[in-house]
């Protein structure tokens, strides 16, 4: 038996290189874990509640703004992550940086802010490097005051952020930044600006609240856009129709369910399994995200491709 990351789990049969979380089914599907309770060890360390992942100012504000909480929060962004990074460990990518030869510049931190290319005319970097800069206390906040706070050489050029630095300066200036409190602040910020503020306000014109739809919005609209084409957020939601919320959601899944599996937007069958994750919680009953632990585990048990 093994605990990680909080919960128990049982191993099936000898295995080696296999993370439980990343691991984990039933028996009957060949799996070399199985999952088990959550742990509730005596004298639970200060970073086991979700709360921890975010500052107290962060909170307050997503809680302002989205009617949600860390815990609903922390479980989106495990949702958001695992197609991402692969990984449910979120908290980690603030300071990630990579360009994956998309042609929209470099990836940033932990919703893959771009920097801009031909491929992406608006990029929601520049917005993070502004942010970062009011977050650090500039009176008149700036692009250039974010780059030079960076340590980045770099400019707009046009809509696009030229970065003059190598992959490796840049990105290690970027990874530098893991733990500064302004840059952390000026990634939700911008996370709210570009993607979570458009996505609530969509989920509320439609009477919906739950952190399960909320959270799937926003996984679409940083994935395939917020606004603008037939398969951004807006163009599914037109798709979509009415209904009582669960319904309209399943609607909502099947239509994206037909976009995700191209190149553009992921690699098959990543996308199709990027759907399922929100759609098996919608099934489940688990709109609240609340003691979700051990369901959104097993909703995102599959592998990368």
């Amino acid at each position: 038996m093994a605990s990680h990351h909080g919960v128990n789990f049982t191993a099936v049969y000898w295995t080696q290189g296999n993370t439980p979380d990343a691991s984990s089914g039933a028996a009957e599907i060949g799996q070399p874990w199985t999952v088990g309770a959550r742990c509730a060890p005596a004298g639970r360390s200060k970073a086991a509640n979700p709360d921890a992942n975010f500052s107290p100012s962060t909170l307050k504000f997503l809680k302002a703004n989205t009617g949600l909480d860390g815990e609903q929060w922390n479980n989106i962004m495990k949702l958001v992550n695992k197609p991402e990074q692969d990984s449910l460990d979120w908290p980690k990518f603030y300071g990630y940086c990579e360009d994956i030869d998309d042609e929209r510049g470099f990836t940033i931190g932990i919703f893959g802010a771009t920097t801009g290319g031909p491929r992406d005319q608006g990029p929601d970097g520049p917005t993070l490097f502004k942010e970062f800069d009011a977050a650090s206390g500039a009176g008149n906040p700036s692009i250039a005051g974010g780059l030079a706070r960076a340590g980045v050489r770099g400019g707009m050029q046009g809509p696009v952020l030229k970065i003059s630095d190598s992959e490796k300066v840049f990105c290690g200036k970027i990874a530098a930044l893991q733990n500064n409190a302004a840059w952390r602040e000026a990634m939700w910020q911008t996370f709210y600006k570009v993607y979570i503020q458009y996505s609530v306000q969509q989920a509320r014109q439609r009477g919906f609240g739950s952190a399960l739809t909320i959270g799937s919005f926003v996984d679409t609209a940083l994935n395939q856009g917020a606004s603008g084409g037939s398969d951004t957020l807006q163009g599914l939601l037109s798709r979509s129709g009415g209904g009582d919320e669960k319904t309209f959601m399943t609607r909502f899944h099947a239509e994206r369910s037909k976009v995700v599996d191209t190149n553009e937007y992921n690699q098959p069958p990543n996308g199709k399994n990027r759907v399922k994750q929100w759609s098996g919680l919608l099934s489940q009953g688990e709109t609240d995200l609340k003691d979700a632990d051990v369901a959104v585990l097993k909703a995102t048990n599959w592998k990368m491709k």
